[in-house]
């Protein structure tokens, strides 16, 4: 990636408050066995990719309720890393594989159609007029989402702010190769609620859950 594609992020902080002596431990020995190896980024069967997964609540449940499918997590903030970490211990998930760095060098490795899903749950919405473009649902990454999906794919995207659901269904209309499927006030199957969905609940913000199928042609 060149200085230019890099002059701005789509996240915000790497780091939050310092990590307890175990998160530590689980960030020097777990994580080097889990991170995506970039050069061979996927494993065999069907994959599934999560976008910012916050404190991993959501990814762990997904892969305890779906053993056999393979999902990677793409998760710059180390103090979220550190969480998922504790659930994949605790839970002996064996399915979940981290990629604990900028998403773009992710999204670029990986190989057309290969993905069945692909989550983006409550983004930081980049408020600020200016920010916009981090904003993680943009015509850029929207194209690299397209032709990673499998035909029959699915892009899964939820936030409690009403100018980014607005603007993804804006997005995606102008991409012309996402077809909606669904714009409802209910989750989506298989939900578990997030710390983010709490906290938007605790301060009156109504959460929008959109679901894409990839167009194809």
């Amino acid at each position: 990636m060149s200085s230019e594609d890099r002059r701005f992020q789509y996240y915000g902080r790497r780091r939050g408050k310092s990590l307890r002596r175990h998160h530590l431990d689980l960030m020097e020995e777990l994580l080097p066995k889990l991170r995506v190896d970039l050069n061979d980024p996927l494993p065999a069967g069907e994959v599934w990719l999560e976008i910012g997964f916050g404190g991993g609540e959501h990814l762990a449940h997904l892969s305890g309720l779906f053993p056999s499918v393979n999902f990677i997590g793409a998760e710059p903030f180390r103090n979220g890393v550190a969480k998922l970490l504790v659930f994949i211990e605790t839970k002996a998930l064996t399915n979940i594989r981290v990629h604990d760095d900028d998403v773009r060098y992710l999204l670029e490795k990986l190989p057309p159609a290969s993905l069945a899903k692909i989550f983006v749950l409550y983004p930081d919405p980049w408020p600020k007029k200016r920010h916009h473009e981090r904003r993680i649902v943009s015509a850029d990454t929207l194209k690299q989402f397209h032709a990673l999906l499998k035909p029959d794919g699915v892009f899964l995207f939820a936030s409690d702010i009403a100018d980014y659901v607005d603007w993804t269904l804006r997005e995606c209309e102008a991409h012309g190769g996402f077809a909606l499927l669904s714009d409802s006030g209910e989750p989506f199957e298989n939900w578990i609620q997030t710390r983010y969905e709490a906290k938007a609940k605790r301060e009156g913000r109504e959460t929008r859950y959109l679901r894409f199928g990839r167009k194809s042609g």
